[in-house]
Parts: C-alpha cells; structure tokens; sequence
C-alpha cells in the first residue's frame, strides 16, 4: 500500500512543475506562482523517510550553535535513526564527555541550501516523546537573508512542544515582534491542544496575505498581514527552509532531568504542496 502511495506522489510531484518556480544555484528553491493560491494544491517536495540512511540531497544534520536551542546539536550517530519508514531524532545522555564535554546531545535536522520554498502548504507527521527539559520544534527560517540578521528575516514556528504538555505552540517572530515589541497587533502565536502519545500532523499553509498555522488539518492559528504598521511585520515574502529538531534545554523548557532521557521525536513524513 506504501509502494503505491509512493508512485501516486512521485506522479503528483512529476505534474506539479507548473505550479512553482525554481532557482537557486541547484534549483533548490520552489517559488509559488502568482495567482496560485486559490487553486487546489499539488505536491512539489516530500521526504516518506524510507531510505536506510538520511537523503542528504535533501537535509543536513544541524550544527551545534550557541543559541538556546542549538547548544546540544550534534551528528553524533546515537541521536539518529531510520527504521520501518521512520526517522527518530533523539536527545540523549552523552555517553563520552572526554571527546565532546557537553553533558547532552540532539538530533535534528534542516534543508538549508538544499530545499526551500515561498506561499505553499507543509505538513510533518510525527509523534512527540516528553521528558522534563524536552523541547521537539518544526520550524522555518529564510533562506537568503532579504532583509538583514535575525530576526529581520522572520522565523515560523510550525509546532514547539515542552516537556510533557499536551498542547503545542504555533508562532512568528521577527523584529517587529521581538525588537518593536508588537506581539499583540496582530497577535504573533497561539497553543493547540494534542494527544502528545499520538502520531499527529503539524502545518501551515502559507499565503501572500497570512499564515495559517494548522494541527490535523485543522486551521488553529492565523497570522495575517497587516497593512499601516512597521514594513518588518511582513518578511514572509521571501522562501524559508524546514528545520526538524529534537531539542534539550533552555529558559523556556526548564532544566533537563537526565533519568528521563533518551527522549524523541519520530517522524513519519514530511510533504510541500504549492
């Protein structure tokens, strides 16, 4: 049933070139056509995981950073997975502090320079683990930096789940939030309730106009442009790339409980429709 599920979206992305424009130096990034987005949605991009290694012409393993949600990232095997059709992105112990003296490392994974789009819809399957200090993200960045550093650029936050809660966190932020400190006009992020033991699907569908942010095919959030504020309300006119991290730590997830880990975020698939 898989295969043929498969074939239909091999198919569906095949027909699908009329909807998009692609450049970038390894045509990578999916523009949504003018006009497009009262028309029914075609598939343009999809990753059903069932390759026995990550497909890297499509995701990198994310580097270790210094923001709060980065300090962990690794590439270290044991935060890696795929088995049966599903990829386990895992927070773990660090079973050697001598090479690497982080007390903890992630998985996860982005299609920086390998895959990003502008207006579409995305959907991510997947299941969420909770522990204490848990802190499983989807999210999207730009990928060519318009508008300057962050956060003039703008982040979407697809879904952020802490710890054991059973409602998610769908957000925007960008310097007229975060720098202006308009958080409220228009309200920048709103929570979904979630069965957090459940597999779950997780989206937006992206607009010139609006972003709705979605939780099994249901509309829970919107963010909508709006017109006579600050022009850095608006820097989603230009195309982002997916991150999928399973994340430990930081000021808003609490201090992690290591006798609850490993912890993981398994994902089914992920699908971009234009």
């Amino acid at each position: 049933m898989k295969r043929i599920l498969l074939m239909l979206l091999a198919v569906a992305a095949i027909s699908s070139c009329k909807v998009t424009n692609r450049s970038g130096n390894r045509q990578h990034i999916y523009v949504q056509k003018q006009g497009r987005e009262h028309k029914t949605w075609k598939l343009v991009w999809q990753d059903e995981f069932n390759q026995p290694q990550l497909d890297t012409s499509r995701w990198t393993r994310i580097p270790p950073n210094n923001a709060a949600w980065g300090k962990h990232m690794s590439s270290n095997e044991a935060c890696y997975r795929l088995d049966s059709g599903l990829l386990y992105l895992r927070g773990i112990v660090n079973p050697d502090t001598v090479a690497d003296p982080r007390p903890f490392l992630t998985g996860g994974i982005w299609s920086k320079g390998k895959f990003a789009f502008q207006y579409g819809r995305i959907e991510i399957r997947a299941k969420l683990e909770g522990a204490q200090g848990a802190w499983p993200a989807m999210w999207m960045l730009a990928e060519q930096d318009k508008y300057g550093k962050y956060p003039k650029n703008g982040e979407i936050d697809i879904m952020e789940h802490l710890n054991h809660d059973q409602l998610i966190y769908q957000t925007t932020h960008s310097w007229y939030t975060l720098e202006l400190k308009q958080d409220k006009n228009p309200p920048h992020g709103g929570t979904a309730k979630l069965d957090p033991l459940a597999f779950n699907t997780f989206g937006i569908s992206w607009y010139p106009d609006r972003i709705e942010f979605q939780l099994n095919g249901k509309t829970t959030f919107t963010y909508p442009r709006v017109q006579g504020v600050d022009p850095s309300q608006w820097p989603y006119d230009q195309p982002f790339y997916i991150l999928i991290d399973q994340q430990l730590g930081g000021d808003w997830v609490g201090k992690v409980h290591p006798e609850q880990l490993p912890v993981q975020m398994i994902v089914d698939w992920v699908r971009v429709y234009q």
